[in-house]
Protein backbone atom coordinates (compact mmCIF):
# COMPACT_ATOMS: atom_id res chain seq x y z
CA UNK A 1 0.00 0.00 0.00
CA UNK A 2 1.34 3.37 -1.30
CA UNK A 3 0.47 5.78 1.57
CA UNK A 4 2.45 8.56 0.41
CA UNK A 5 0.63 9.22 -3.85
CA UNK A 6 3.60 9.33 -6.27
CA UNK A 7 5.99 9.35 -3.43
CA UNK A 8 5.67 13.27 -3.00
CA UNK A 9 4.37 16.00 -1.71
CA UNK A 10 4.94 18.56 -4.10
CA UNK A 11 1.77 19.84 -5.48
CA UNK A 12 1.38 22.62 -7.99
CA UNK A 13 -0.83 24.99 -5.56
CA UNK A 14 -2.61 25.04 -2.20
CA UNK A 15 -5.75 23.27 -3.89
CA UNK A 16 -3.87 20.65 -5.01
CA UNK A 17 -2.11 20.39 -2.05
CA UNK A 18 -5.74 20.50 -0.11
CA UNK A 19 -7.13 17.48 -1.57
CA UNK A 20 -3.35 15.71 -1.39
CA UNK A 21 -4.22 16.05 2.69
CA UNK A 22 -7.48 14.63 2.34
CA UNK A 23 -6.34 11.69 0.12
CA UNK A 24 -3.13 11.23 2.90
CA UNK A 25 -6.03 11.65 5.83
CA UNK A 26 -7.95 8.52 4.24
CA UNK A 27 -5.79 6.87 3.19
CA UNK A 28 -4.20 6.20 6.96
CA UNK A 29 -8.15 5.49 8.03
CA UNK A 30 -7.73 2.83 5.57
CA UNK A 31 -4.07 1.45 6.47
CA UNK A 32 -5.75 1.44 10.53
CA UNK A 33 -8.90 -0.48 9.57
CA UNK A 34 -8.22 -2.39 5.84
CA UNK A 35 -11.16 -4.39 6.23
CA UNK A 36 -13.97 -2.39 3.88
CA UNK A 37 -16.91 -3.82 6.01
CA UNK A 38 -15.84 -2.45 9.37
CA UNK A 39 -14.99 0.80 8.16
CA UNK A 40 -18.64 1.03 6.75
CA UNK A 41 -20.38 0.00 9.92
CA UNK A 42 -18.57 2.48 12.00
CA UNK A 43 -18.90 5.30 9.51
CA UNK A 44 -22.56 6.20 11.03
CA UNK A 45 -21.21 6.67 14.40
CA UNK A 46 -18.87 8.93 13.35
CA UNK A 47 -20.80 10.94 10.65
CA UNK A 48 -22.98 12.09 13.09
CA UNK A 49 -20.26 12.74 15.60
CA UNK A 50 -19.65 16.38 15.97
CA UNK A 51 -15.96 15.40 18.39
CA UNK A 52 -14.84 12.82 15.25
CA UNK A 53 -16.31 15.25 12.44
CA UNK A 54 -13.58 18.09 14.24
CA UNK A 55 -11.16 15.10 14.74
CA UNK A 56 -10.82 14.64 10.91
CA UNK A 57 -10.75 17.88 10.41
CA UNK A 58 -7.93 18.36 12.79
CA UNK A 59 -5.56 15.45 11.00
CA UNK A 60 -6.51 17.06 7.45
CA UNK A 61 -5.15 19.78 8.55
CA UNK A 62 -2.10 18.55 10.02
CA UNK A 63 -1.70 17.08 6.71
CA UNK A 64 -2.14 19.95 4.95
CA UNK A 65 0.52 21.82 7.32
CA UNK A 66 2.89 19.30 6.19
CA UNK A 67 2.50 19.46 2.76
CA UNK A 68 2.58 23.23 2.43
CA UNK A 69 5.77 23.84 3.94
CA UNK A 70 7.17 20.62 1.75
CA UNK A 71 5.78 23.03 -1.07
CA UNK A 72 7.82 26.07 0.62
CA UNK A 73 4.20 27.75 0.45
CA UNK A 74 4.17 27.99 -2.79
CA UNK A 75 5.90 30.86 -2.93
Amino acid sequence: MSLVPENTLITADPDEGRALAIKLARGTVKATQPDAEVRGRLRPEYAEDAGSLVAIAHVVAIEFATIAAANNYWR
